[in-house]
């Protein structure tokens, strides 16, 4: 009988394979690197290759796998199992993807957004601690998300459900954002983002600081550099987290107070500065939102780091099941 599930979190530079239990242990797990030249057309045929070596290698039958997920960047089409747009993959066409793995390896399959598939994942094993309404924001180069509620990925009409990247924060002097908007979320509180704001503060700000030198001195500065020193009392990296963290905050009360989840799970490379991070975003966030949501809502780091996209991936296809 099937006991094993199959999670795949495609990126534009690895792809990353869990082999887990149905309830979510990670048994086994590789990856192999990205290879997008030629319009990204050997990703599917590597995925395939690798899939089939390693349950040669671990000596496992299509008949040991209840299903395989798998979490894609770009615009993912469920139902066909197809993604289009994903740039960082140099797929700009439609991808034939899960009609080509079912028909190659004979295991059921289903896929969704990466940044969906990685909510899934800390809701179900991480910080989420399988609560049926938790909302995920990672923070990487962008801001993604998730929305799960009442035990469901929120999609919409277009797929562009959880978009929590695209809330307006600045709509009077923000940053232009790519998706064509101003202001965004994404332009202050990505890796990036915090950057560009230190750009711009330091313009007004007199006083010493080895950020601000940095800075003027034209020497690259990254989001890390600026966390430890606000960790180290540098007043002017002190003020550039405060912002950040205003504009997450204010972000995070919005989305609870139309959804008032269980949790909102604050994941990707940024949320390294732990502790740090989360309780000034709390601060905020407790200044905007509703009363009962204040009270019930909780601000929380994810637990699973770079295994959320596998794990939720695997969670997918735990859809085929027999109940």
């Amino acid at each position: 009988m099937a006991q094993k599930l199959l999670g795949i979190d495609l990126g534009g530079t690895t792809v990353k394979f869990g082999i887990l239990t149905l309830d979510g242990q990670v048994q086994e797990k590789w990856a192999i690197e990205t290879n997008i030249l030629e319009d990204g057309k050997h990703i599917v045929p590597d995925i395939v290759a690798s899939i089939k070596h390693h349950l040669d290698l671990y000596g496992l039958t299509k008949d040991d796998f209840v299903g395989i997920g798998m979490g894609s960047p770009g615009a993912v089409d469920r139902q066909e199992k197809t993604v289009t747009g994903a740039f960082n993959l140099n797929w700009s066409e439609t991808q034939q993807v899960g009609s080509v793995i079912e028909a190659e390896v004979g295991i059921p399959f289903a896929i969704d957004n990466d940044a969906n598939v990685a909510a899934l994942g800390e809701r179900w094993v991480g910080a989420g601690a399988n609560n049926p309404d938790v909302v995920f924001v990672t923070l990487g180069t962008g801001v993604g998300g998730g929305v799960i509620a009442d035990g469901n990925l929120i999609h919409g009409v277009a797929g562009a459900g959880g978009e929590i990247g695209h809330i307006i924060v600045e709509p009077e002097n923000g940053f232009d954002c790519t998706c064509g908007n101003k202001g965004c979320l994404e332009t202050v509180a990505s890796a990036t983002g915090i950057v560009r704001l230190a750009h711009q503060m330091a313009e007004s700000y007199e006083g010493a600081s080895p950020i601000k030198a940095s800075l003027d001195n034209g020497e690259s500065v990254t989001s890390k550099d600026i966390f430890e020193a606000a960790q180290a009392n540098d007043s002017f990296a002190n003020s550039i987290v405060d912002r950040f963290t205003f504009y997450l905050g204010l972000a995070t009360a919005n989305i609870s107070n139309i959804l008032n989840p269980d949790s909102v799970v604050i994941g990707g490379g940024v949320s390294a500065a732990g502790e740090f991070l989360r309780s000034r975003v709390e601060d905020h966030f407790k200044k905007y939102s509703f009363p009962q949501v204040r009270q019930t809502t909780q601000i929380k780091l994810a637990q699973l780091g770079n295994d959320a996209g596998i794990i939720g991936a695997a969670s997918l296809a735990s859809q085929f099941i027999e109940a």
